[in-house]
């Protein structure tokens, strides 16, 4: 409990004192704008890191050396716990936008940094919203931004390994022709949500695939696209299991 207590503190605190910051970021993003956009992400990252050291998270990272560093990508992984998107943005090379559910976007302050930082926010429950945000996604990319979207469309709460893949989230890829990055993540629900409200210290692997381009396919798997990229995430998963 402790643990979770000092997390939340941090994160507030962060939150807070981090407004006169953005302010200042939004004066240095009008003469460099990749400047500012570098600067926050950097400074979100290390909050995450500070976060997952008070949690006491151990991290084991395979295959990071597959995440191409001079081009945008899209990262997909399986979602077991919000600890994911801690996780990984935490890793991320260049500038990152999540795919995030929309009612984040009504958390005050929290919303204004996932603004900043190319975050887009998506209604699952309005098919015509929800394609207006893929394809901010793919401006996104175009434009050289990286983009992260967990394809199961919800954290999974269930004891399946993961939920149907909902092949719309490969779209930002299949347009722009970029990298499909599968991100395996193992263990990171054992950090609180198997034990809600205790935080506990636990021991995550996070796997990186070799990235998929959709260009490179045969047409029979192009066409499902999402189920292809599902089943090497599962390989992944079950390969790490003997790591935890």
């Amino acid at each position: 409990m402790i643990r979770l207590i000092l997390a939340l503190l941090f994160a507030v605190l962060y939150l807070i004192l981090g407004i006169p910051v953005l302010f200042v970021e939004w004066i240095i993003g009008k003469f460099n704008k990749q400047a500012a956009d570098i600067s926050q992400l950097r400074m979100v990252q290390w909050a995450f890191r500070v976060i997952l050291f008070i949690c006491g998270t151990k991290l084991t990272v395979i295959g990071e050396e597959n995440v191409p560093k001079n081009e945008p990508v899209l990262y997909i992984g399986n979602h077991k716990s919000y600890f994911d998107i801690i996780i990984t943005y935490a890793r991320c090379p260049r500038l990152t936008g999540y795919v995030a559910k929309n009612s984040m976007e009504k958390v005050p302050l929290l919303s204004a940094w996932m603004k900043r930082l190319h975050c887009l926010f998506i209604n699952r429950e309005d098919v015509k919203e929800a394609l207006k945000t893929i394809l901010a996604g793919i401006d996104n990319i175009k434009n050289g931004i990286s983009m992260c979207i967990f394809p199961e469309g919800t954290r999974n709460t269930t004891d399946d390994l993961m939920l149907p893949f909902k092949e719309g989230s490969f779209k930002m890829a299949e347009k722009t022709g970029c990298a499909i990055v599968p991100m395996a993540i193992l263990g990171s629900a054992d950090i609180l949500e198997n034990h809600f409200p205790k935080v506990k210290a636990t021991h995550v692997v996070l796997e990186y695939g070799k990235p998929i381009y959709p260009n490179e396919l045969d047409k029979e798997t192009r066409r499902k696209l999402g189920s292809y990229c599902q089943g090497i995430i599962a390989d992944m998963l079950e390969k790490n299991k003997e790591l935890l």
